[in-house]
């Protein structure tokens, strides 16, 4: 089992917020029909978030739990 790099790290946190965040502008857009709050909020909400999964993928990555070790993959 081999570790996740930074970069896919960083690559699955981008995909991921553009997902999530165009949920957020639209629910907000939706409930205030403002498009400059909802595009602010989504902002904000993207930066933190993005940083957050980023942080919280690299603390996954160094840990062992759930992980089985190379030598017990495919001897089973």
């Amino acid at each position: 089992m081999s570790n996740e790099t930074p970069i896919r790290s960083m690559a699955k946190a981008v995909s991921w917020r553009i997902l999530a965040t165009s949920t957020t502008v639209l629910l907000v857009f939706a409930f205030t029909g403002s498009i400059d709050l909802a595009f602010t909020v989504g902002v904000v909400e993207m930066l933190a978030k993005l940083l957050l999964y980023f942080l919280h993928e690299r603390v996954w990555n160094r840990l062992s739990f759930g992980r089985l070790d190379d030598s017990a993959v495919g001897s089973g």
